[in-house]
This record gives C-alpha cells, structure tokens and sequence, in this order.
C-alpha cells in the first residue's frame, strides 16, 4: 500500500501546500468559484494534512477520506463541465481540465481506506505496539481477580 498511499500524498500535499503558504491567495480562487470558505480550509486542511498522512501513513484511512471528498467537490464544483480527459496538449484554456485526475485519486483513496495503510505505515506499527500491550494488560476473571492476558 506504501506504493498508493506516498505517491497519492505526495501530491496532495503539494497542492496542499501551495494551498496553505498562500491563503489569501487560494481564498480569492474559490471566491471565483463560488465556493465558501469554510470548504475552502476543509480543502487546505484535506490537501496538506491529508497529503502528510497518506505519505506517513499515519490516521491514513481518515486521510484518505478526507482527500476523496475534496476531489469527489472539485469535480463537481469545478471540472465536470470539460469533460473527463485532462487538458494534456494545453488545447484548452489553463484552468479547463476535465476530472481524469480526480478519478485517479479518488480510487487511490478508497484503495487505502478499504485496504488500510500496509505494513509501512505508523499506523501499522502504532496498532502492533497497542495489540502487544494489550496482550500484557490484565484481565478479569469469573471470580473478579485480574491474571495476566495469555
């Protein structure tokens, strides 16, 4: 899954970053757009920490989501009109591009949320820590006196 989760994060988090380095910037954008900006920080926030997430794979199948909701608005809100191919050759105007990509990420996405993170991931490694834990802690018996967990 490593080889989903970092590439689909790296780019999030790229366009989250330019997102978030350039906040007023980005919010006169989705004023032109028409979209608010209580969903344009739910984007930022989606794009950067979501990006950082999947590449750590760290709360991956929230950040996952995350990035499958904003793509699932940016198709809706502002790609669907051109159809479904990229603007490769720049045919059309700059800004023009159809939602091949989105599509992309969004089945990128629910790989990671259906499959979860893999083994290269903290949340991996934090829930093997937590399972061994548990498997230490004590537990109560029939008669109410703890003994260890086998």
């Amino acid at each position: 899954m490593l080889l989903v989760r970092f590439p689909l994060g790296l780019d999030m988090f790229v366009h989250g970053y330019m997102k978030i380095t350039n906040v007023p910037g980005t919010m006169h954008y989705f004023d032109g757009l028409g979209i608010s900006h209580w969903l344009g920080w739910l984007a930022i926030i989606a794009e950067f920490f979501g990006g950082l997430g999947l590449m750590t794979g760290t709360l991956s199948r929230v950040a996952g989501f995350g990035v499958a909701v904003t793509m699932a608005v940016a198709i809706f809100e502002r790609h669907i009109a051109y159809g479904y191919l990229m603007n490769w050759h720049g045919a059309l105007p700059f800004g023009t591009e159809g939602y091949e990509y989105h599509t992309l990420a969004i089945g990128m996405s629910l790989a990671v949320m259906i499959e979860g993170p893999g083994l290269l991931s903290v949340d991996y490694w934090v829930g093997t820590l937590l399972a061994a834990k548990k498997m230490k802690s004590p537990v109560m018996v029939a008669e109410g006196t703890p003994t260890m967990a086998r």
